[in-house]
C-alpha cells in the first residue's frame, strides 16, 4: 500500500481530495481510503499500485499544495539527516559572515553557482574562505546573533521526531561555529560541518580537510544505516547540488525549496509550505507535534 500526502500552504477542500482521488484512479493506482490530518490543510489519499504514475498524476494539483508519495508502510522514519543553510535556517552562513567583511556580493555569487551544482564544490568552498582572511573571530558570533534564523517547521520537525524514537543529524557545507548553536537551538542530535581555522583573533582563509562535502554527506547516512537503520526508514532533505548523493540515498529524499539540479534527483520535493510538511509525510497531525 501507498500513501499521498497533500499539504496547503494555505488551504485546501474536500474538491481538492475527490480530485486527486479521482486522478489517481484514472492513472491505475487503485485509490482507497483517504482521511484528513489536519481539516483543509493536509490529508492523506491511499492506494495500491504505481508510486511513479501517482506522483505524475498529482503533479501540478495546486500552486499552493505540496505532494509527498511514499510506501505508507515505512513512513515512520527513525532517522532524519538534514543540510543546515537554506534548509535548518534562513539564510547561507558564509554569505552572511561575508556582509562582515564588505564582500557579501562576491562570495554570495560562488555560493549560489556551488549550490547549483555549477562549480566544484571543493573549490568552491576553499575559494570562499580565503576571501574571508583577516576577519575577526567576533565576527562569527555577532554574524550567528544577528542574522541566522531557524526555519519554520524546523523545531517541530527535529523535536517530534526525536520525542518518537527518531536519530537526528545536522550536517552541513558550512561551519561548526554556526552547526553547533543551531544543532543545540534546534535540537538535533549531533552536527557536522567543515571547521574554521583561526590564530590571532582572525581567520586564517583556510578550513581543517577533509571538508563536508557531497560524498560526506551520504557517507554520514549510509554510517547511520550501518548501524542499524533500515534505508527505507531515512529522511534526508536539503537544496543544494551538494546535498544530491544524500538526497538520493536516503529511503525519503526531499528537495527543499531546492535549486534546480536537487529538484530533478528528489523522488520528493517541498515548494510551497515549511518544514512541517515532513510531520504530515509521516502521517502526524499537528496535534501531535512536540513545538516546545
Amino acid at each position: 500500500m501507498f500513501v499521498a500526502t497533500l499539504v496547503a500552504s494555505g488551504s485546501m477542500g474536500q474538491g481538492d481530495i475527490a480530485e486527486a482521488a479521482d486522478r489517481l484512479r484514472d492513472a491505475g493506482c487503485a485509490p482507497s481510503d483517504c482521511c484528513w490530518l489536519d481539516t483543509d490543510k493536509a490529508a492523506d489519499l491511499f492506494f495500491a499500485a504505481d508510486p511513479a504514475a501517482a506522483r505524475a498524476a498529482l503533479a501540478g494539483m495546486g500552486a499552493h499544495i505540496d505532494l509527498i508519495v511514499q510506501a505508507s508502510q515505512t513512513r515512520a522514519k527513525a532517522l532524519l539527516i538534514a543540510d543546515m543553510d537554506s534548509t535548518m535556517i534562513t539564510v547561507e552562513c558564509i554569505d552572511e559572515l561575508a556582509d562582515y567583511a564588505g564582500i557579501k556580493p562576491q562570495i554570495a555569487d560562488i555560493t549560489e553557482r556551488a549550490m547549483r551544482g555549477e562549480l566544484d564544490f571543493a573549490g568552491a568552498l576553499h575559494e570562499r574562505v580565503a576571501l574571508l582572511k583577516g576577519l575577526l573571530d567576533s565576527a562569527i558570533d555577532q554574524c550567528r546573533a544577528e542574522r541566522v534564523r531557524v526555519m519554520p517547521g524546523a523545531k517541530a520537525l527535529v523535536r517530534t521526531m526525536k520525542a518518537r524514537g527518531a536519530r537526528t543529524l545536522l550536517v552541513s557545507g558550512g561551519f561548526t561555529r554556526f552547526t553547533g548553536p543551531v544543532a543545540a537551538e534546534i535540537g538535533f542530535d549531533a552536527h557536522v560541518a567543515n571547521v574554521l581555522e583561526i590564530a590571532d583573533g582572525a581567520l586564517l582563509g583556510t578550513v581543517e580537510t577533509p571538508i563536508v562535502d557531497a560524498a560526506r554527506k551520504r557517507a554520514e547516512l549510509d554510517a547511520a544505516i550501518a548501524q542499524g537503520v533500515e534505508r527505507e526508514l531515512t529522511l534526508a532533505v536539503g537544496d543544494g547540488a551538494n546535498d544530491i548523493p544524500m538526497i538520493q540515498g536516503a529511503g525519503l529524499g526531499v528537495a527543499y525549496h531546492a535549486k534546480p539540479k536537487t529538484r530533478e534527483a528528489a523522488a520528493a520535493e517541498i515548494v510551497h509550505g515549511d518544514l512541517s510538511v515532513l510531520l504530515y509525510a509521516q502521517g502526524i497531525a499537528s496535534e501531535h507535534w512536540v513545538v516546545a
